[in-house]
């Protein structure tokens, strides 16, 4: 290690070469530092860094964190990570070392988000604030697990958020025509909102669907890639999860809708996009059919919810919801839709009173 001035111009400059955790020689040089503690502090950060040290600053232990996602993640699953930490807790933490990070510190950052009162005196979600808490926490797991950091401060600190959203909101089937005679108007979103309503999939699936993920004959839609928009740019990739990769039957009147779109598209490939447009697009639309309607306003992912009430309340089991809207386990679409499940505890009650004689 070398600090020294540079007479000329009165700034530091800093010289090391250090092994890093691979077994690799490091060499760097920067200059320009005002003041040789700043370049002792650049050196020791810089140090840590490159040794997988628990030493080195929350910030520069996200880079490490995030360079190793980016290898294990899609992409698009790594850029709402990114994002999330970027804007909700690299702020807080930055520039503490990591090993130095306790549970009151967690805390105290906990307290600023669920505390936290925009202009219209809304806070954020608990199903929000559960998602960024996760995220901090799997931050100290990987830090515990691989840079033998000795607790996971998130631990003793407790959580905040809840992972399932208190109300779920959804539109009956009612609602839902109604706001589908809304954009009629527009072929496209008629379209596109049928198809979300009566198939269940998700918003990246259905812009992701091709003319050839359709086999009119069967009567079924493949589901096998999603679709995001990043940073200016159209990315197809694989579905959410494993199960995601399904094959949906739908009905006819959705045949007949789909046939009429198409034939209406102009030299429309196999493998064109079958709806050409964003998530943006949707979240317009939407906006506009419920304004038009009256229909009370739900996010584009809630006709996701929307579809499973339908097959609820039209007597369909658990596990058959779970295959089709693609769901890992059937704990998931028994956790999330059990309210809409019909309580039968009183009919098992007198079931038993008129089948049991008792001598």
């Amino acid at each position: 290690m070398s600090v020294t001035k540079d007479t000329k111009t009165g700034k530091w400059m800093s010289q090391i070469r250090i092994t890093d955790w691979q077994g690799k020689t490091v060499h760097k040089k920067k200059r320009g530092f005002s003041t040789k503690r700043e370049a002792l502090e650049w050196e020791r950060d810089f140090i840590s860094r490159n040794k997988g040290s628990v030493n080195m600053k929350f910030g520069d232990f996200l880079q490490v964190y995030l360079n190793d996602m980016s290898q294990r993640l899609k992409h698009s699953t790594l850029e709402n990570k990114r994002y999330m930490i970027e804007l909700k807790i690299a702020p807080y933490f930055s520039k503490m070392p990591i090993n130095e990070i306790k549970p009151t510190d967690i805390r105290d950052w906990q307290n600023s988000l669920t505390s936290y009162r925009d202009e219209k005196g809304n806070g954020y979600s608990q199903t929000y604030l559960k998602a960024i808490n996760n995220q901090i926490t799997a931050i100290f797991n990987y830090a515990v697990k691989y840079y033998d950091l000795r607790e996971n401060p998130c631990h003793k600190a407790g959580s905040i958020g809840k992972k399932n959203a208190d109300e779920m909101s959804f539109w009956t089937k009612p609602e839902f025509e109604q706001f589908i005679e809304a954009v009629k108007d527009k072929q496209l979103s008629y379209t596109l909102f049928m198809t979300l309503y009566y198939t269940g999939i998700r918003e990246g699936e259905v812009l992701a669907l091709t003319p050839a993920d359709i086999d009119f004959d069967k009567k079924t839609i493949t589901i096998n890639k999603s679709y995001q928009r990043l940073n200016k740019e159209d990315i197809i990739t694989t579905p959410k999860t494993p199960k995601s990769n399904r094959v949906i039957v739908i009905p006819q009147f959705l045949c007949d809708c789909l046939k009429d779109y198409i034939s209406h598209c102009y030299e429309l490939q196999p493998t064109d996009r079958l709806f050409p447009c964003t998530k943006y697009y949707l979240s317009h639309e939407m906006d506009r059919g419920c304004k038009k309607s009256g229909v009370k306003r739900i996010r584009v992912h809630d006709i996701r919810h929307s579809h499973a009430s339908l097959l609820v309340e039209m007597g369909f089991s658990p596990l058959l919801i779970a295959e089709r809207l693609g769901h890992e386990k059937v704990q998931t679409t028994m956790e999330t839709y059990s309210h809409l499940y019909p309580n039968k505890q009183a009919e098992v009650a007198e079931k038993l009173d008129g089948d049991i004689k008792i001598p």
